[in-house]
């Protein structure tokens, strides 16, 4: 049964979203092609950088607790990951900001985009020896940079604080998966290309590396929304 652990996480941590997806009153289920769209455009950034990690040893699978199924090196339950987790958040980003006035007025927004920017660059710049870490502060401030400032995105400072909200879960399934409750963790880390600062099991990066995943979920969720709701 430990095979099936991974899928598992997955599983669970997207069933609950999917059955409200199809609720009358929220009816996410009409954008499911906007969504799947965006998933899969950004999974393809998203999984050849965790392949090249995993070639290079950055981190490394437990296979107890995998299929054993692999793609491009990476288990298929690590490439689902990619659909199953921002599932879970647009879903949760799309019903929140439905029901809830979350939006930020511009000048408090652009300090919180420059605050973040600034604040991970330092980050990043530190521990430039630290290949994830460096990587993952580096492309964070890229993206804040590109949406903010180009693309123009004003939903920023809203995204992140849902983000916020969605902690709780973010902290259940990567504590899960870095080893929380488990023998042995069913993603191993190379200790000497993290900070080493962790939550729990989870390594601080983690959290800019999801936000940064979300972020552009959503950017191109919004996209393809749009488009579906123009024809």
């Amino acid at each position: 049964m430990w095979q099936y652990t991974y899928l598992l996480i997955n599983f669970f941590t997207v069933i609950v979203c999917f059955l409200f997806s199809f609720h009358p009153k929220i009816k996410f289920n009409k954008h499911f092609k906007a969504f799947f769209m965006a998933s899969a455009l950004v999974a393809v950034f998203f999984i050849a950088w965790d392949a090249w990690f995993t070639e290079i040893g950055v981190w490394w699978f437990n296979d107890k607790y995998l299929l054993g199924l692999r793609f491009f090196g990476l288990p298929i339950e690590e490439i689902l990951f990619f659909i199953c987790i921002p599932f879970s958040c647009v879903f949760t980003y799309f019903c929140i900001d439905k029901f809830f006035d979350l939006n930020w007025k511009p000048t408090p927004e652009r300090i919180l985009v420059i605050v973040m920017m600034i604040f991970f660059l330092i980050v990043g710049l530190i521990y430039h020896d630290r290949i994830y870490t460096f990587v993952t502060m580096l492309t964070t401030v890229a993206t804040l940079f590109v949406m903010h400032f180009i693309l123009k995105v004003r939903w920023i400072g809203k995204a992140t604080v849902i983000y916020l909200i969605l902690s709780p879960g973010f902290l259940g399934v990567n504590g899960i998966l870095t080893g929380t409750g488990l023998e042995s963790p069913i993603v191993n880390y190379n200790l000497s290309n993290f900070i080493g600062i962790r939550m729990w099991t989870i390594p601080v990066e983690d959290a800019v590396y999801g936000l940064e995943l979300i972020l552009w979920n959503l950017f191109f969720f919004k996209k393809f929304k749009k488009l579906d709701e123009q024809n």
